[in-house]
């Protein structure tokens, strides 16, 4: 019986990782100067847009654009299981994952033209409610980018 339970509890949890680690392609991006809104769930900020439940303030900087993109990179080469799928000059698309079952979170940047502000979107690629990583991911990195006088 308790092995009956154990290949079925495998199974479950091989099917809800690799579910997890599908690509969201769908769910991230720039359009019309905007980052993706968030879904109706609680595990989503966005700093374009949203409403009051996933609204998070965009970073500012007072650097040259290129020096404040390059050092967003260096920060989060130290962001724990963190990796930059994309860059653009005026985008980064990063991906992190939760220990435990391997959840991908989506982490975007964006820089608009003439606006010296990093928007920013962070959300969970599956699930409803996240405990507030998310946010706390991005307040996060705001601190660093902040300790860093951009």
């Amino acid at each position: 019986m308790f092995r009956l339970i154990a290949i079925t509890l495998s199974i479950f949890l091989t099917v809800t990782v690799s579910l997890c680690n599908m690509p969201a392609t769908w769910a991230v991006g720039i359009s019309n100067g905007h980052l993706t809104d968030c879904p109706a769930s609680p595990n989503c900020v966005v700093s374009q847009g949203a409403d009051d439940k996933h609204a998070i303030e965009p970073i500012p900087y007072h650097l040259d654009r290129n020096k404040a993109r390059e050092i967003l990179l260096k920060v989060l080469t130290v962001v724990p299981r963190t990796e930059v799928i994309e860059q653009t000059d005026n985008y980064i698309h990063a991906t992190s994952q939760i220990p435990i079952f391997g959840f991908i979170d989506d982490v975007e940047f964006y820089f608009p033209p003439n606006e010296p502000v990093i928007h920013l979107r962070s959300a969970s690629r599956l699930g409803d409610w996240d405990l507030g990583v998310n946010r706390r991911r991005v307040e996060q990195i705001r601190l660093a980018l902040h300790d860093l006088n951009i």
